[in-house]
């Protein structure tokens, strides 16, 4: 069993950046690939990120690819989504997840965070 819990949402002006961060309890940590979804009003929720179970490979959307970079810490069993160069389309509740591989498939993510909320002004 894994709980996530997300921080570091909140309000940013366009151009901005913010910090996820995403805090895994166990021991298991290291064996999950992570995700990082956003769901925004009336879309579906979508991968954006996700890295693998050592860090090594990581995959990104191309709305984000080149803005935002997630990278995860297995000695402290946290994940992060670093994002820069903020859009008010990037505006959403960024969920962490975590599942066996990497995959865009939400359905395969055993696990999932609460959420935290990111708006992003013009």
């Amino acid at each position: 069993q894994v709980q996530l819990v997300e921080s570091g949402g909140g309000l940013v002006q366009a151009g901005g950046s913010l910090r996820l961060s995403c805090a895994a309890s166990g021991r298991t940590f290291s064996s999950y690939a992570m995700g990082w979804f956003r769901q925004a009003p009336g879309k579906e929720r979508e991968l954006i990120a996700g890295i693998n179970r050592s860090g090594g490979s990581s995959e990104y959307a191309d709305s984000v690819k080149g803005r935002f970079t997630i990278s995860r810490d297995n000695a402290q069993n946290t994940v992060y989504l670093q994002m820069n160069s903020l859009k008010p389309e990037d505006t959403a509740v960024y969920y962490c997840a975590a599942g066996p591989v990497i995959t865009y498939n939400m359905r395969t993510y055993a696990y999932w965070g609460q959420g935290t909320q990111v708006t992003v002004s013009s």
